[in-house]
C-alpha cells in the first residue's frame, strides 16, 4: 500500500468520522471528490488507483483536475471551490502524518479558491407554482407523489437533501402540524405546514400504509428518492407546466428554487427575516438577508414593471376630454 492509500483510509475513519462525527452528506460530498480526483489522477498517470502516491497528486495534477471539473464536466465555480475545500482537508490531514512530503503537500494547500460572481437564485410566482403543481397527473401514483412533493418543498423551503430523507416519521399532522428534519450541520428543526399541505400528506399516506421509518417519497422500488431523481422530476414536469405557463420556460426549475420561492411567499406575507432565518435552517441571519435580496429586487422590478404597463393603458386626461369621457 502506497502513503496516499493509508492516508485517505485514515482522513474518513480517524478524521471525519471519530475526530469531527462528520454527517453522512459530507462524509458522501469528499468521498465523491476524492473518487473524481483519484479517477483523474490516475489517468493523468497511466497508473492503476493502488499505484497513486503523492507524487502523483502535486499541485499541476490538483489544478488540471479543478479545470476539469469546469470544462469538461460542466461544474459551477461554487463546486470546483467545494471539491478544492474537500481536497484542502486530507492535505491537511497528510501534512501531519507525512512531513516527507511537506513541500509538495504545502503547494497543494496553496491554492487559492476561485473567485466568482454572485448568482441571484429566482423564484417562481404564484402563477408559475400553480401550474408546477397542477403538471403531474394525480391518475397515476408518481403523479400524486410527485405533487404532494413538490407541494411541501413549496411550502416548508426545505433542502433536496432534507426532501429526500424525509421518513413518514418526520410528519406530525395533528394539531400543531409540522415537520421534522435533520438539516444541514446536523442541526434539527421543524417546520409548520399549512391546511392545504396537511390535507394533501394526509391523503397520499392514506394510499400506502406503511412503518414510520420508510421513505416519505419513495422511487417506484421503495427506496429512497436521490437528488438527481428530484431534479429530474422537476425538469420534466417544469416542461409540461410551460405549456400553460410559459414564463416557466425560462427558468431552471430547481430545488433550491421552490426553496426561494417558500422564502419570498414568507417575506411577501409580512414575515420578519429572522423568523424566515429559523423557517430555512440559516445558522446567520445574514446569509438570509443576502438570500433574499435578489428576490426583492426582481419582485419589485415586476412589481413596477405592472404598476407601469397599467399606466400607460390608461388614457390621459386631455385624451379623456376630447372622447366625452370626462
Amino acid at each position: 500500500m502506497t502513503a496516499i492509500t493509508v492516508t485517505l483510509q485514515a482522513f474518513f475513519t480517524d478524521r471525519l468520522i471519530q475526530q469531527r462525527q462528520a454527517s453522512p452528506h459530507t462524509i458522501a460530498a469528499y468521498r465523491d471528490t476524492l473518487r473524481l480526483l483519484l479517477t483523474f489522477a490516475a489517468t493523468q498517470a497511466g497508473l492503476p488507483f493502488s499505484r497513486l502516491d503523492f507524487a502523483d497528486l502535486q499541485a499541476p495534477v490538483i489544478a488540471a483536475f479543478l479545470d476539469h471539473l469546469e470544462h469538461a464536466r460542466g461544474n459551477t465555480v461554487r463546486t470546483r471551490n467545494a471539491r478544492l475545500a474537500a481536497i484542502h482537508s486530507l492535505f491537511g490531514f497528510a501534512a501531519l502524518r507525512h512531513p516527507e512530503h511537506a513541500a509538495d503537500i504545502g503547494r497543494v494547500l496553496a491554492i487559492p479558491a476561485k473567485r466568482s460572481d454572485h448568482t441571484i437564485v429566482t423564484f417562481l410566482t404564484d402563477a408559475e407554482t400553480e401550474a408546477l403543481l397542477a403538471a403531474p397527473d394525480r391518475g397515476t401514483r408518481t403523479g400524486r407523489r410527485d405533487h404532494t412533493l413538490f407541494l411541501l418543498a413549496t411550502q416548508t423551503g426545505l433542502r433536496a437533501s432534507e426532501l429526500t430523507s424525509l421518513t413518514r416519521g418526520h410528519l406530525h399532522l395533528e394539531t400543531g402540524a409540522h415537520v421534522s428534519c435533520h438539516g444541514k450541520g446536523r442541526k434539527d428543526r421543524i417546520t409548520p405546514l399549512t391546511n392545504t399541505t396537511v390535507t394533501a400528506l394526509r391523503v397520499w399516506l392514506a394510499e400506502q400504509p406503511s412503518p414510520s421509518g420508510n421513505p416519505l417519497f419513495p422511487t417506484n422500488h421503495g427506496g429512497s428518492m436521490s437528488a438527481d431523481a428530484l431534479q429530474q422530476r422537476l425538469t420534466l414536469h417544469s416542461a409540461t407546466a410551460a405549456l400553460t405557463c410559459p414564463t416557466l420556460a425560462a427558468k431552471n426549475v430547481t430545488p433550491h428554487v421552490l426553496r426561494h420561492t417558500a422564502a419570498m411567499r414568507l417575506l411577501r406575507a409580512g414575515v420578519d427575516v429572522t423568523v424566515i432565518a429559523l423557517w430555512l435552517g440559516h445558522e446567520n441571519v445574514n446569509t438570509t438577508q443576502i438570500y433574499l435580496q435578489g428576490g426583492v429586487v426582481l419582485a419589485r422590478a415586476r412589481s413596477f414593471s405592472s404598476r407601469s404597463a397599467r399606466h400607460n393603458q390608461r388614457p390621459s386626461r386631455k385624451a379623456a376630454r376630447g372622447s366625452g369621457a370626462w
